[in-house]
């Protein structure tokens, strides 16, 4: 008898091109009200691509991107997707001490259930910045309220990473579930198979591989995510940024829409509340 089909979690991480933590050396926080926001277009066409195939989601959303396109936040809400926290000004975990990482999630909680009218549940760090170094952060979030982080992705990265953490969900020691960025173990590493830059590198049936494998052979559901901006070929060019981040940002950026349909065809998808939350897949 063959086992029932995993429902694997969809995630976007509710940004614009110019706030990725790779551009700040280039672009100041203070300019940002200044730049081309694309952000409301890009979801409102991944909203269109989900509900073509009933696919709910999870988005992690700006505190900073809410607060100016709220019509957006209320129709993510009434689309029957799940709201999450992406944090409020896309400031890294690791950047900020206790103080100001507990009032940047506490501030973007309640502005993101202000207007949707719900309860937000979940939290993603920027750029998977919750590590070895911080890991007092799982505290913070769960003083704040949050029932789940999804904020580490357990691979070797120049940015971010924490190779040798649990790969599936997993209690830390606030009783927070967190749910990390799946990763494939293949010859003793962890190999990202789960979303972002990698998921515009690679062929696509590579990537379908990695995701079937995991469903597979481990029986687990993965945690795929992507970022509004991923769909957008036509986004301002930053100037003045170094080949390496070049490379990362704008690879194979016309495909990804094409891809992503294909990965809504190939998978059955949800929301992270519902799949890790349930009680059948939170660890005790």
């Amino acid at each position: 008898m063959l086992a029932p089909p995993i429902t694997n979690a969809l995630t976007i991480d509710v940004e614009d091109y110019f706030q990725v933590s790779a551009f700040a050396p280039y672009i100041r926080r203070d300019d940002w009200d200044a730049r081309e926001c694309r952000v409301e277009r890009n979801v409102a066409r991944i909203m269109d691509m989900l509900a073509e195939r009933d696919v709910t989601a999870t988005f992690f959303t700006l505190g900073w991107i809410a607060e100016r396109y709220p019509a957006m936040v209320r129709r993510i809400v009434d689309g029957g997707h799940e709201l999450a926290s992406h944090g409020y000004g896309h400031e890294r975990a690791s950047d900020l001490d206790h103080s100001a990482f507990s009032q940047d999630v506490e501030r973007a909680k309640k502005l993101l259930e202000d207007l949707a009218g719900n309860e937000v549940k979940g939290y993603r760090a920027p750029s998977f910045s919750i590590g070895t170094g911080n890991l007092w952060a799982f505290d913070a979030l769960a003083r704040a309220g949050y029932r789940y982080s999804s904020s580490i992705y357990p691979i070797r990265h120049d940015h971010y990473g924490m190779p040798d953490s649990p790969r599936f969900a997993y209690r830390v020691g606030s009783g927070l579930l967190e749910v990390p960025i799946t990763t494939l173990r293949l010859m003793n590493r962890n190999l990202p198979s789960s979303g972002g830059g990698y998921f515009r590198l690679l062929p696509y049936a590579l990537s379908r591989w990695m995701l079937q494998r995991v469903n597979r052979e481990d029986r687990e559901p993965a945690v795929f995510y992507f970022h509004p901006w991923e769909i957008d070929a036509d986004q301002p060019r930053i100037a003045g940024i170094n080949a390496k981040t070049r490379f990362r940002h704008y690879v194979n950026i016309g495909r990804t829409e094409g891809r992503l349909r294909s990965l809504l065809r190939d998978f059955r998808w949800g929301r992270m509340d519902q799949i890790f939350l349930a009680g059948a897949r939170a660890p005790g």
